[in-house]
C-alpha cells in the first residue's frame, strides 16, 4: 500500500520517466542497427547470414568479445583492454557532455565545446611540454597544465557568453564563431612551435605525448584492473567532477541562480538577480569543463595530437551533445551516457577486426542514436501521458 497518496509511484517519478525515455532511445537505435546488419549480410555477396548474426551478437555483447577461439568462433569473456579502453575514451565525452548539460541547464545551447576542447588541449600540452621535468615535479607540470586548459576553455567559453549577456548575440552563432578561429588558432600555433615530433619521420604532424617529458595521468592503480589498455586516473576525475556538477547546480544557491536565470531572464533579473553576470559565468564554467575533457585526454601520456588536422573541429566536442540529451542534460546521468557511447566506439572496433562488417556500421547506429536523442524529451512526454492515462484509467 501506498504510505502518501500524494507521493508519486515509481512509474510516475519524473526521474524514472526520464531514464526511461533514453533507454527506448537507445533500445530502438540498437535494433535498426542489428537490422542493418542484418539486411546487408543478406543482400552482401562476401557476407552471409551467419556473419550477419556474429554481427548482431557483437553489437549487444561485443565488449565481452576476447576474438576468436581455435575453431574460429567467436569466443567471450571479461576482455580487460576493451573495458580498460571504454573508460578511457569515455572520460572526455563525460566532461564535454558536462558542458553542454551545464549550459543547457541555465538555458543556454553550448555549441562551443569543439573550440574549447581545442584550447585546453593547445594550453595543456604546450605547459607540458614547455615546463622542464628535471626542474619541476612531474606532479607538478601535471596540475598547472590541467588548470591552465580550464583557464583557456573558461576564456574562450566566456567570449560567447559575454556577446549574449551585452549585446543579445544569439549564443550559437557566436560559438560558431569561436569554433573556427580556435581550429586555426591552434593550428597556427602548433604549426610555429616546437613541439612537433620531428624525430619520427613518419609522425611529422604529430605533437609529441607528454610521456617525453615524464608526465602523465596517474594510473590509480586501474591498470592493474584493466591489463593492456589505455585507463588511467582521468575517469574518476572526470567522475568526481561530474558530482560536484551534480551538486552545484541541484544544491548550492549559486547553482539555484543560473537555473533561475536560464528558466526566464526577465523574471531572473526582476527578482534582483545578475543576469547578465550568470550568462557570462554559466559559458565560462561550460568552456572549462569541456577544455579539462581535452586535458584528461592528451595529459594521459599515451595519446598525441595530429595537429594539422585540426583545421576541422574535433568530433569530441559535438558528440557532447548527444551525451548530454541522451541524459537529459543530468549530470549524473551524462556519466552512464558517456560510457555507452564510449562502449559503442569499442564495439564497433570489434565488429572491424572480427567480422567482415567495416565501422561504419557502428557508426549509423551511433548517427540513428544521437538523431533519437533529440527526440527524448517528446518520447518522456509520450511515456508520461500514457501513464497518466493508465492512471485515469485505473482510478474509474
Amino acid at each position: 500500500m501506498r504510505k502518501n497518496n500524494n507521493e508519486p509511484r515509481l512509474l510516475e517519478s519524473n526521474g524514472f520517466q526520464s531514464v526511461l525515455s533514453s533507454v527506448v532511445s537507445i533500445v530502438i537505435g540498437l535494433l535498426f542497427g542489428m537490422l542493418l546488419i542484418f539486411i546487408v549480410g543478406a543482400v552482401d555477396k562476401n557476407l552471409s547470414l551467419s556473419a550477419a548474426w556474429e554481427g548482431m551478437r557483437l553489437v549487444i555483447g561485443g565488449l565481452f568479445s576476447t576474438g576468436r577461439d581455435a575453431s574460429g568462433a567467436l569466443s567471450w569473456g571479461f576482455n580487460s583492454i576493451n573495458f580498460g579502453n571504454m573508460l578511457f575514451r569515455a572520460t572526455p565525452l563525460i566532461m564535454t557532455g558536462l558542458s553542454v548539460a551545464f549550459a543547457y541547464k541555465t538555458g543556454l545551447f553550448n555549441i562551443g565545446a569543439p573550440g574549447q576542447y581545442l584550447m585546453g588541449t593547445m594550453t595543456s600540452l604546450m605547459i607540458a611540454l614547455s615546463i622542464p621535468s628535471d626542474k619541476v615535479p612531474p606532479v607538478i607540470i601535471w596540475i598547472l597544465a590541467f588548470l591552465g586548459a580550464m583557464v583557456a576553455g573558461a576564456i574562450w567559453g566566456a567570449i560567447p557568453g559575454i556577446f549574449k549577456a551585452l549585446l543579445n548575440t544569439n549564443e550559437v552563432i557566436a560559438c560558431i564563431m569561436t569554433n573556427w578561429i580556435a581550429a586555426n588558432v591552434v593550428t597556427w600555433l602548433f604549426d610555429i612551435s616546437n613541439f612537433k615530433n620531428v624525430t619520427e619521420s613518419t609522425k611529422s604532424g604529430y605533437i609529441y605525448k607528454t610521456s617525453v617529458n615524464n608526465v602523465a595521468t596517474t594510473k590509480l592503480g586501474l591498470d592493474k584492473l584493466f591489463p593492456g589498455s589505455q585507463i588511467n586516473g582521468g575517469i574518476v576525475i572526470a567522475i568526481l567532477i561530474a558530482i560536484g556538477i551534480y551538486i552545484l547546480m541541484t544544491k548550492t544557491t549559486f547553482g539555484y541562480e543560473l537555473r533561475a536565470c536560464g528558466s526566464n531572464r526577465d523574471a531572473a533579473k526582476y527578482a534582483g538577480l545578475k543576469d547578465k553576470r550568470d550568462i557570462v559565468l554559466s559559458m565560462a564554467i561550460a568552456g572549462a569543463l569541456s577544455a579539462a575533457g581535452a586535458a584528461l585526454y592528451y595529459l594521459s601520456g599515451n595519446t598525441e595530437l595530429f595537429w594539422s588536422t585540426y583545421q576541422s573541429l574535433p568530433a569530441i566536442g559535438f558528440n557532447g551533445i548527444p551525451v548530454a540529451m541522451l541524459a537529459l542534460t543530468n549530470p549524473i546521468g551524462v556519466i552512464f551516457t558517456a560510457l555507452f557511447m564510449s562502449m559503442l566506439n569499442i564495439i564497433g572496433l570489434q565488429i572491424t577486426s572480427l567480422t567482415a562488417y567495416n565501422e561504419y556500421i557502428t557508426d549509423v547506429i551511433i548517427a540513428v542514436i544521437v538523431y533519437l536523442s533529440a527526440f527524448s524529451l517528446l518520447i518522456k512526454q509520450f511515456i508520461s501521458r500514457r501513464m497518466s492515462r493508465k492512471k485515469k484509467e485505473g482510478e474509474k
